[in-house]
């Protein structure tokens, strides 16, 4: 009885952490992601992520998010957003954006 309780709340742990979030920041490339004066520099941001850089979301804390689907944020490179998805492993896996 015990290994089925134990193995019904992990299996509701797992369900929960597969559902969509929120997160909000700013999009900018990772190197410029520590310097809060470029969260916000669009310029910038677009040129980095054009030339390869990778995007990140920062969050007002100073958090960074990596993001799995490069391409779905970069056309809000340095702009202020909130991304809905599901957190894989160590990045963002993005269902939607939408400009704050």
């Amino acid at each position: 009885m015990k290994k089925l309780t134990v193995l019904s709340v992990l299996g509701l742990g797992m369900t929960f952490s597969a559902l969509a979030a929120d997160w909000s920041g700013y999009i900018i490339d990772q190197k410029c992601a520590s310097n809060k004066d470029m969260w916000g520099n669009v310029q910038c941001a677009q040129s980095c992520i054009r030339r390869g850089g990778a995007a990140v979301l920062v969050s007002a804390d100073g958090t960074v998010y990596k993001i799995a689907d490069q391409d779905k944020v970069k056309d809000s490179a340095g702009k202020k957003v909130t991304i809905t998805g599901t957190m894989k492993e160590d990045s963002i896996s993005v269902d939607s954006i939408k400009p704050m």
